[in-house]
């Protein structure tokens, strides 16, 4: 009898845990899986991260693509792409989209496990860095000097002042010098970067920044060398609005690539560019006693420095 109870109960256990359904199966077998987003996606070109919007029905990503890459917008490859667990795309990683159309779009259909589709639409913005090329110097201009508000500072082409600077070696041995800029890449974060070459001209010449009107003389490089002699390199930063020289010896100097334009300069005082220039903070300190002369300007409180360059077509 106790054997019988014992078989009895033992058919009753397994009847009752094959009808208990697997907690698992929901997730294997993709019942509740309903998502069906892009999660990241990159190409190759790509210049900094995609932005990935979904409202609703609504899903679409932009990306800026390196059109010195390449021009050809047909096939673009894709170099990764996530998308929600148990979801399918209608591309995957090493496969290409064609942006070679008006709108620069293409369209990635994603499909969960468990639902209806989504299509994603894909903006490709082209970007081009307008660095690239060979770019004449043109002229070097400063702005210094302590009081401004007392009429103390003032704008300055450097070769306008020839008595500051040796003759043989003075700022107008780099007017006729030029840049040649070529890109290595772009980083993760969006910052492009390459060489610099700055060639010496027809005179072979660069300046050297050595404040002759004032004895002894008054080695000023460390404000106006902001250039590397020969090769250097270069990284943009278009978050900061910078542009970063790193010259052979480590050297690093860090500007801004203006356009031209009027620039207010404060205390009423301003200098309008009529091409681009590289710009310089310079970080000089007052000298009461030397206001209202060259070597305050130059030497002491010098506040702003320009490289005026024009681009060869």
């Amino acid at each position: 009898m106790k054997r019988i109870k014992y078989i009895f109960l033992l058919l009753l256990g397994v009847s009752l845990f094959s009808c208990i359904k697997d907690p698992m199966s929901e997730i294997t077998d993709g019942g509740w899986n309903k998502e069906r987003n892009i999660l990241n996606i990159a190409f190759e070109g790509q210049v900094g991260k995609a932005a990935i919007t979904r409202n609703g029905e609504e899903a679409t990503i932009s990306f800026t693509y390196n059109t010195s890459n390449s021009a050809d917008f047909s096939a673009i490859k894709i170099s990764d792409i996530e998308i929600s667990y148990g979801a399918k795309a209608s591309v995957i990683n090493g496969e290409t989209l064609n942006f070679e159309n008006d709108s620069k779009t293409a369209t990635i259909t994603v499909t969960p496990a468990n639902g209806e589709p989504l299509d994603w639409v894909i903006k490709l913005n082209p970007f081009t860095e307008t660095l690239l090329g060979t770019w004449d110097i043109t002229a070097l201009w400063m702005f210094g000097g302590t009081g401004p508000e007392y009429g103390g500072a003032a704008v300055m082409k450097m070769s306008d002042k020839p008595w500051c600077w040796p003759a043989a070696e003075g700022p107008d041995k780099e007017q006729d010098n030029f840049l040649t800029f070529t890109m290595d890449g772009i980083t993760a974060e969006g910052n492009t970067y390459g060489k610099v070459v700055n060639h010496a001209g027809a005179d072979g010449q660069y300046a050297n920044f050595l404040f002759v009107g004032k004895t002894p003389n008054v080695d000023v490089n460390n404000f106006y060398r902001t250039l590397p002699k020969g090769e250097g390199t270069w990284t943009r930063n278009y978050a900061n609005g910078t542009v970063t020289f790193t010259f052979p010896n480590g050297t690093v100097k860090t500007g801004s690539f203006d356009a031209p334009g009027k620039y207010d300069l404060g205390y009423g005082i301003s200098r309008t560019l009529t091409t681009h220039a590289f710009s310089f903070s310079l970080n000089g300190v007052d000298d009461w006693s030397s206001i209202y002369s060259d070597f305050d300007k130059f030497v002491k409180r010098p506040r702003k420095y320009w490289v005026d360059i024009q681009k060869r077509q």
